[in-house]
């Protein structure tokens, strides 16, 4: 799939409704596989990666059935999960490879998890090595550095070893796959991060009543005395909030092609702490997006985003540390922010873009040279030379297959002199299937072609 996006010819106005946030969403589906009770989860995106949680968790014993806007998933207990009839398909969903790792670790039966092109050659050694240490039996492929799937886990010969385990770099996955494997395990499962990461996985296993508790930067799941038994307190359910990643290119869109007096609007978006350093990043930069309604959804917090008024002067910045950290998955975008920022932006400490659906240090770089930007490709991210008092080339870029890519250039196409075309978008719809016809309905114009 081919995206084609035309100059911005004015600014852009209306109100999206931002799809459910992958990360929350693969959570909710999940999570709800081990609950004693169903739970209904309102606000499911419909991307392709949550849709390969769902039939993961399906292939292990739940039913899904929908009602009306939501979907209510009838789980199998701790304990009651049954082995798959055969290969669970993830698709292009680290999340759902990672995390699946940590919910079958503890089983009984041996599961085999495979991927398409892009996940099969993505590293998995991080999250194998603790759960290894655990007792896990995983198995995958590979004869260089890392371990690639398919990846066959279990069968476990019985119940797993608690672990005190220290990330090397903080990941939510990782972290993620291990507090899941303590539930199976006798005793106190400890896993301490570096620095932040998502805390969506300890929000949602306390709400249903796991015994976790957080210290600091440390997170303890304690199974001595536990009944072994999940639910949400009162009945209750999972509400997913909009994405805020998928949100920060809209908002990008807004800020850097400029809106109306009215605004862009995006409601219900998330703005759990450990998700909005994009718009940390954003008001150092000089940007302004006002956050209105702030309301609960659950264990997390939502609110209102609105930008309005024409494009302000940007400036350069350094992010790194925790920054980069809480803004992982929108560093493509806020590279695009960079290139009309006056001054050269600095981005380290993002390792982990090396093992994304593609290498996004290479790939964001790659992406904005091809619009006339200077980009320095570093070890652990990049430099980016601004280019506030001109437009920007139309490019040609080839998105690697990377959805984050293809969407953050088809932002920076708005400010281009000329049509830009983006080859290889497909996996686009693995994280927002709606991208183009939302960029259409605020006003720009935008095609898909194959």
């Amino acid at each position: 799939m081919k995206l084609v996006v035309e100059p911005a010819t004015r600014p852009l106005t209306g109100t999206i409704t931002i799809p459910g946030d992958k990360s929350i969403g693969h959570r909710a589906l999940l999570f709800s596989l081990l609950s004693s009770t169903p739970i209904r989860v309102l606000g499911l995106g419909d991307g392709a990666d949550n849709g390969r949680s769902a039939k993961a968790i399906t292939a292990l014993g739940a039913t899904i059935v929908r009602d009306g806007a939501a979907f209510v998933i009838t789980g199998t207990g701790l304990d009651g999960m049954r082995a798959p009839a055969g290969p669970i398909d993830c698709g292009n969903s680290g999340t759902t490879i990672r995390l699946l790792c940590g919910l079958l670790a503890g089983q009984r039966f041996a599961t085999t998890l495979v991927g398409d092109e892009s996940l099969s050659k993505r590293p998995m050694r991080r999250v194998i090595e603790p759960l290894a240490k655990m007792g896990a039996s995983i198995v995958g492929q590979g004869t260089g550095p890392d371990v690639t799937p398919p990846l066959t886990v279990g069968p476990a010969p019985g119940r797993l070893a608690a672990l005190d385990y220290r990330l090397p770099m903080a990941s939510a996955q990782v972290k993620t796959a291990i507090l899941l494997a303590g539930l199976y395990a006798d005793g106190a499962t400890t896993v301490t991060e570096p620095g932040p990461s998502r805390d969506h996985s300890e929000r949602m296993l306390a709400y249903l009543g796991a015994p976790l508790r957080t210290e600091g930067r440390t997170t303890i799941v304690d199974t001595r005395g536990w009944d072994r038994r999940l639910a949400p307190a009162g009945g209750g359910g999972f509400e997913v909030p909009a994405d805020p990643s998928s949100a920060a290119f809209l908002v990008a869109a807004a800020l850097l092609a400029g809106a109306t007096p009215s605004g862009v609007r995006l409601p219900g978006v998330c703005v759990n702490p450990t998700r909005t350093g994009f718009l940390d990043a954003i008001t150092a930069m000089g940007g302004q997006v006002a956050i209105e309604a702030p309301r609960a959804a659950g264990p997390e917090s939502v609110a209102d985003l609105v930008i309005s008024g024409p494009a302000r002067p940007l400036r350069a910045i350094t992010i790194a540390g925790d920054l980069a950290v809480r803004s992982i998955d929108e560093l493509p975008i806020l590279a695009v922010l960079a290139a009309r920022a006056r001054g050269t932006t600095i981005v380290r400490d993002a390792e982990e873009l090396r093992v994304k659906e593609s290498d996004r240090i290479a790939t964001t770089c790659a992406m904005l040279r091809a619009f006339g930007i200077t980009c320095e490709e570093r070890p652990d991210g990049f430099a980016v030379e601004g280019q506030p008092d001109r437009p920007l080339s139309p490019g040609h870029v080839h998105a690697d297959g990377d959805h984050r890519i293809a969407m953050a250039a088809a932002i920076a196409g708005l400010l281009a002199t000329g049509q830009t075309v983006i080859d290889d978008a497909d996996n686009v719809a693995t994280s927002y299937p709606g991208f183009a016809s939302a960029l259409a309905d605020l006003g720009a114009t935008i095609a898909t072609n194959r």
